[in-house]
């Protein structure tokens, strides 16, 4: 909740130059802007940030099976709930930082159209998606390609990421002709998209939901938090292609 986390950021606000380091797990897409709010909160406060790239699955067993961790940066909403359920988690301290946009993404300009066509015509040999029982992304990606009818026919030719970065790198690289992406990894404030690009309607997958729970309860992990519901950050986190909730 943020009126938690800004009560933390009150109660420490006097104190940021607290010693210690905070350990956060970050999904796989939120990587990138992750990097940036942690330089800018290392900057204002001090503190350490040590970042985890992963998917949120793969966080989410680690977390359970007791990787010590300060903070979790889910791509969805579910685990985080698991974690405050089972006790793992802080109670009161789980609050939505980003709402997540998947696109269909291909570094030639041009190859992909504006309506996403590309899937239907076939013209390419390999499509990237994410895990979908791992990467939230992942599940979007299925969901769409479900509901174009295209999901059965397009598996023979889809390679599969463990997720959302590795995806990406299946892309980025020609391993895959295209696939379908995080908008924040092809995004950046105040650039052009590099490549082309078809943003599917919300209609046609469930809103992606990205929340942070706090998994141990010292100063630094909470005043980290605090910062990540600020105004600062939530203007970063547009900027990259994010929705706010």
């Amino acid at each position: 909740m943020r009126c938690f986390l800004l009560a933390a950021a009150l109660a420490f606000g006097a104190r940021w130059g607290l010693a210690g380091e905070v350990r956060v797990a970050v999904a796989s897409n939120f990587f990138e802007v992750a990097k940036v709010l942690a330089a800018r909160f290392e900057a204002a406060t001090g503190q350490a940030v040590r970042l985890a790239r992963g998917s949120t699955g793969k966080h989410y067993a680690q977390i359970r099976n007791g990787a010590p961790f300060d903070v979790f940066l889910a791509a969805d909403a579910e685990r985080p709930r698991r974690l405050e359920q089972a006790g793992v988690a802080r109670p009161h301290s789980r609050f939505s930082y980003a709402i997540g946009k998947v696109v269909l993404w291909s570094p030639k300009p041009g190859y992909v159209d504006p309506a996403g066509k590309v899937l239907e015509t076939g013209a390419f040999r390999y499509l990237a998606v994410a895990n979908p029982r791992l990467a939230p992304y992942g599940r979007a990606a299925r969901e769409i390609l479900r509901r174009r009818g295209l999901w059965v026919r397009l598996r023979d030719r889809m390679v599969r990421g463990e997720n959302i970065g590795q995806t990406f790198q299946f892309v980025k690289s020609g391993n895959a002709e295209l696939g379908f992406v995080a908008y924040a990894q092809v995004k950046r404030p105040e650039k052009p998209v590099e490549g082309s690009l078809w943003i599917p309607p919300q209609s046609l997958y469930e809103s992606i939901e990205q929340q942070a729970v706090l998994l141990k309860d010292t100063p630094a992990a909470r005043a980290f938090l605090a910062f990540l519901a600020s105004g600062e950050a939530r203007n970063i986190i547009q900027g990259y292609g994010y929705g706010i909730p």
